[in-house]
């Protein structure tokens, strides 16, 4: 058996599993698959689920208990021995690296010799190239390695099959003082560091073979002071692979020299710690791999200390599928654990489209991110968003098309609740992502999807092309949804039944009864290609029961419930040309977790900061390093409390909800509780203003996708309409109007975490 310093594991794994198992709301996904707890011999998967093996890799530990004898340990997999591959990590751990697991199921089981003391679990292993858990693979799917641009310069080139897949590298690049900018490793400066060891002993000059002296090109290299406080070369590794199609890259401090990284042997550089970072967008985010990742080569990150890892499937405006996001979250963190070793803690971070991802999988596949750093932000993808963009679209095209003289447009953005008039036609524009048809003589606020993918252009869906493929954020998470009955349409989970437009823009007099009933009558909706119909839109009922279930409307009662969750932004409300990220998100956000858990006490917000990692920007730097101490204070917190209790108990008390004021000479920072209403300062200086639906009464937590229907009530309303009126109003809503208080119309429930789409059978949901 091998033997290797502890590296600090001896405190580390102990606490990231509790981290990963201990909070009272996770699901007992796979429970059956997990040896139970003993006083003896244990087993256990440390770089992912037992039941979620890819790539035939994984990371495993066997524990002992006090007065039983490493000499004694037999493991086999398969009944084929690997005790020899196993290295001692502690005085009662040992850790092992087992490769070229078969497909399927294998017993990993652990035994002592003359003791009949022995444990087993069942390891069950799916391709690098998935799916998973995402149910099967998208098709068609375009590669894009050849786009892909190297930190190191060039791309990535040739793929080795029709999955996407390329070879493992490893690239060095470092900090030019010269340029100011990354620059490639080469041979001569790896020579020049090894014969000059340490950085500070590089010279400026050096002698050539001549004789004369030039320039020593190890002295471009810059300097940085690591997380230990010592100088060292400023030399970046960056590992590029794929997984799950996705190309990732992972990028970490660490000095060539100072030989290769595994499990055991960690760069000193390294803090330990991870960062998982995001990329935004939806429009165009169909059928492809991508070219870029949420970017891995972070100054601000890395001179803290962490490595830094994305992919090209965590980029939404590659991949608007939060599901497929998830599950390359988890294969993707595999192979990282694999080859460096647990981090002490992972955190997410990401805007607009980040902030879906970072939120859901937090939520629905706990343990995965341990906290998450959010920007611009929104609850997920399938609810509050969708609905506001959707609704946009109905008012853009009915005060621009169906009755363009009645309201002015102070009522048109009173009726929409934005804080700028322009937020309706650019929110109406970005409606693309539920549109499967683009029309070029179409107004930009009712195009359909966007591809990025040329070859896709031919392969639309249209009117002559009714077999082609449909680019809505529905389509592309059809194994979630299912298909209309008949056809290869996905089943869609949008719904205005019900909804009284202007409804709060009436009872405030700034529109009359006529123009509120003219609009509730000629809103109409969308059918499944979204075209404008005079009929309201109705939500496919498998379909609303489905986002709710699953997670695709974030619950935020599961993972989230027990993850830090710091929420800052820049606030967009105002904007000129209008803005989808409207500060109301983030309170939908907070009132789902008060909804699901009472209380919103790990969720901090903070506007108008200066974000970023310098002087100049300090704001996002102090975020990461309140982050740290939060998270490692949860770790290292030894009492009996739940880990909900440990959450909210070790949130620094520095870090709170605040703003920043900048219309004095030195901006002010008010530290006060962020509400969607009140009259505090962070009130009036960011002011937040409701959508659409909020306007039409709709709850703060916008989570709705089929509201309950009841009869008209004249309480509903502020004025009072004649008979005559009412009388139209009833025609309006012969069904009734929507009774928010009910909650959703399925009566669906949220399901559980770690659940499966398939082909894993383990949480098989659908």
């Amino acid at each position: 058996m091998k033997i290797k310093p502890d590296l600090f594991y001896s405190t580390l794994f102990a606490l990231l599993t509790t981290a990963c198992s201990s909070d009272e709301t996770v699901s007992t996904a796979g429970v059956s698959e997990v040896p139970e707890e003993s006083n003896g011999l244990q087993v256990r998967v440390l770089s992912t689920m037992p039941w979620l093996v890819s790539g035939g890799d994984v990371l495993v530990e066997v524990n002992l208990v006090s007065g039983m004898s490493a000499a004694q340990l037999r493991v086999t997999v398969n009944k084929e021995e690997v005790t020899e591959e196993f290295i001692a990590v502690g005085s009662e751990r040992m850790q092992a690296l087992l490769t070229g697991l078969p497909l399927g199921e294998s017993e990993l089981k652990a035994s002592l010799t003359g003791s009949g003391e022995s444990n087993s679990l069942i390891l069950t292993n799916y391709p690098i190239t998935g799916p998973i858990i995402s149910g099967p693979h998208e098709t068609p799917f375009y590669c894009q390695a050849n786009d892909f641009e190297l930190v190191s310069g060039g791309t990535l080139g040739r793929i080795n099959d029709s999955a996407c897949s390329i070879e493992t590298r490893v690239d060095y690049v470092y900090w030019s003082i010269r340029e100011a900018s990354f620059k490639p490793l080469t041979d001569q400066l790896r020579r020049l560091l090894l014969e000059n060891e340490a950085i500070a002993g590089v010279p400026e000059l050096i002698v050539a073979e001549s004789g004369e002296q030039t320039e020593n090109p190890a002295a471009d290299i810059g300097k940085l002071v690591d997380y230990r406080g010592k100088t060292i070369p400023y030399i970046v590794r960056v590992e590029t692979g794929t997984v799950n199609r996705a190309i990732y890259e992972i990028a970490m401090l660490h000095n060539p020299s100072e030989g290769d990284v595994d499990p055991w042997n960690r760069s000193i550089n390294w803090n330990g710690k991870l960062v998982y970072t995001h990329g935004g967008g939806c429009r165009s985010g169909w059928y492809q791999q991508g070219n870029r990742t949420g970017g891995v080569m972070r100054q601000g990150l890395f001179e803290q200390g962490y490595a830094v890892m994305s992919s090209s499937l965590n980029v939404f405006g590659q991949n608007c599928n939060d599901l497929l996001a998830s599950e390359t979250h988890i294969m993707a963190k595999e192979r990282f654990i694999e080859t460096y070793g647990m981090p002490i803690y992972t955190i997410a971070t990401g805007a607009s489209g980040g902030s879906y991802q970072s939120h859901q999988t937090a939520d629905n596949y706990p343990g995965v991110f341990d906290g998450i750093i959010v920007a611009a932000s929104f609850p997920d993808v399938t609810s509050a968003t969708i609905f506001t963009l959707a609704d946009s679209r109905l008012l853009n095209y009915y005060f621009s098309q169906t009755n363009p003289e009645l309201f002015s447009p102070e009522q048109q953005r009173a009726v929409a609740g934005y804080g700028s008039w322009a937020s309706i036609p650019s929110l109406a524009r970005s409606a693309a992502r539920l549109d499967p048809t683009y029309r070029l003589d179409a107004p930009a606020e009712e195009q359909g999807g966007e591809v990025s993918i040329p070859e896709l252009e031919s392969q639309r869906y249209s009117f002559s092309n009714p077999n082609g493929v449909r680019t809505t954020v529905y389509d592309h998470t059809i194994n979630v949804y299912g298909t209309v009955p008949d056809t290869f349409i996905a089943q869609r989970p949008l719904d205005n039944s019900g909804v009284q437009y202007g409804l709060a823009a009436l009872n405030e007099g700034v529109i009359a009864p006529q123009q509120f009933i003219a609009l509730n009558r000629g809103i109409g909706g969308f059918d499944r290609d979204m075209n404008h119909v005079s009929e309201r839109h109705r939500a496919d009922a498998e379909a609303g029961k489905r986002a709710i279930e699953s997670g695709r409307i974030l619950y935020g009662g599961a993972g989230l419930a027990t993850t830090p969750v710091i929420d800052y932004r820049n606030y967009t409300d105002h904007a000129e040309n209008g803005d989808i990220h409207m500060i109301v998100h983030q309170y939908s956000t907070r009132q789902r977790l008060l909804n699901a858990n009472g209380h919103a006490k790990n969720h901090v917000m903070q506007v108008g900061g200066l974000w970023g990692f310098t002087e100049d920007q300090p704001d996002l730097a102090e975020l990461f390093r309140q982050m740290d101490v939060w998270l490692i204070a949860i770790q290292t917190d030894e009492s009996s409390n739940e880990y909900s209790e440990k959450v909210v108990n070790n949130k620094p008390a520095s870090l709170v909800d605040a703003c920043w004021d900048y219309s004095g000479e030195e901006r002010i920072k008010y530290e006060q509780l962020q509400t969607f209403r009140g009259s505090s300062a962070c009130n009036e200086l960011y002011t937040a203003y409701p959508t659409p639906r909020h306007v039409a009464g709709a709850p703060l937590a916008n989570n709705i996708v089929s509201c309950h229907l009841r009869e008209l009530d004249p309480l509903d309303y502020s004025v009072t309409f004649s008979a005559e009126e009412y009388a139209e109003l009833e025609q309006v809503f012969p069904e009734g109007v929507c009774d928010w208080s009910r909650g959703d119309a399925s009566g669906a429930r949220y399901q559980g975490t770690w659940v499966s789409f398939g082909p894993s059978p383990i949480n098989r949901l659908y």
